[in-house]
């Protein structure tokens, strides 16, 4: 019987700035910056959570990658079959490493590249395969990265698993080029957005568990932001600890208050005035255990993905998200950012399975002043490929 051959590339530094508020992982000085603060890697965590739902069909599957952190730690500790196909030159490992991962992967002629990591990732997989003459080959990315606004990535590591899951049982899967994007670091870390197309990259679809890319250009209704901000503003308890996150939306509110708040970090008010500036998880941890009142966490909604958790806001940890409490988190979004997900459920990517689950169902999400609707929240991604 011929094997399911996974080429697999972790990106071990994928997402590590995240929970510290660095907006990113590129660069050693970003890395080793996160590391002081305490950052600790998670990729290899969602590769595993990924592959662990191929249990069943372990015994058809050969995975190929490079020793150490960049695969073979990970599938080693799951008992997969796997062949070591190079070494990483560098410690950490590097983009050149994962464009050498690439072009052994590609000898190799895998069925398909699972990779985790970023756009930034994302990206030197594709400047690999173009410079291999392997344009065609399949690929898809685990979401392990700060930022991710590529279209080649599944909504979670569960839902990867649901891609493969289908492949290995046989089902037809359409294959698609999907866009891969990047964004400018620098930038972003100055609370400016420049994301541009880069590359497009063959994926395996099945739409309700591939996330779309990110809605960044769709006219934004200026007059709803203020209508929610001002009913925010209206009923605002004053004795409670506010934690706000990202996004466009929230930063209206920030701004009715009087507040100059980061517009892609987590702010945290009391008594209608800024506590804290762009948080690191450390810092909100500590100003929640210090805290004796109410806490509320009030969020947004990502344009056209619908990520709500887990994505440019990770540190919001799942250990400070159980803290909060579900009933404790205000979901914001004007109705033109719901609309834009076209009856696709919000989505919750915690790097927490559990708690991820325990945010399904129907939530309130305030779309106007005075005005709620019931949203769906996530789906289960393995129950369609039972």
């Amino acid at each position: 019987m011929n094997k399911f051959k996974l080429g697999l590339i972790i990106n071990p530094y994928a997402g590590i700035g995240g929970s510290v508020g660095l907006k990113g992982s590129d660069g050693d000085d970003i890395r080793a910056e996160a590391f002081a603060r305490g950052a600790e890697p998670r990729s290899a965590i969602r590769v595993q959570r990924c592959l662990a739902m191929l249990q069943p069909f372990f015994h058809g599957i050969d995975v190929y990658c490079f020793a150490g952190d960049m695969g073979e730690t990970a599938v080693h500790q799951l008992g997969l079959s796997h062949h070591l196909i190079g070494n990483p030159k560098a410690n950490p490992s590097s983009a050149l490493d994962t464009q050498d991962a690439v072009a052994e992967l590609v000898k190799e002629s895998v069925d398909i590249i699972l990779f985790s990591g970023g756009d930034g990732t994302a990206r030197n997989i594709a400047d690999a395969l173009r410079k291999n003459n392997a344009e065609q080959q399949i690929v898809l990315g685990i979401p392990s990265g700060v930022k991710m606004h590529s279209g080649v990535y599944a909504i979670t590591p569960e839902a990867a698993g649901g891609i493969l899951l289908c492949l290995l049982k046989k089902q037809i899967v359409n294959v698609q080029a999907c866009e891969v994007r990047d964004i400018d670091e620098a930038a972003f870390r100055q609370g400016k957005v420049k994301t541009r197309l880069y590359a497009s990259m063959y994926v395996p679809i099945l739409p309700q568990f591939l996330q779309q890319v990110k809605n960044s250009g769709a006219a934004q209704d200026e007059l709803i932001k203020l209508d929610i901000a001002n009913y925010l503003i209206d009923n605002f308890a004053d004795d409670a600890l506010y934690i706000v996150g990202p996004g466009s939306t929230t930063h209206v509110f920030l701004a009715q208050l009087g507040i100059d708040g980061s517009l892609l970090g987590v702010d945290v008010i009391l008594h209608r005035q800024l506590l804290a500036k762009d948080v690191s998880a450390p810092q909100l941890d500590e100003l929640i255990v210090n805290h004796s009142g109410d806490i509320k966490l009030i969020i947004t909604a990502i344009g056209g993905q619908g990520h709500i958790l887990g994505r440019g806001n990770q540190q919001l940890t799942p250990a400070i998200l159980r803290k909060i409490g579900l009933d404790n988190i205000q979901i914001i979004a004007t109705k033109e950012k719901i609309l834009s997900l076209q009856k696709r459920p919000l989505l919750v990517d915690s790097n927490d399975a559990d708690l991820d689950k325990s945010f399904s169902g129907y939530q309130s999400v305030l779309v106007g002043y005075e005005e709620f609707i019931l949203y769906p929240i996530g789906s289960d991604a393995t129950a369609e490929t039972q």
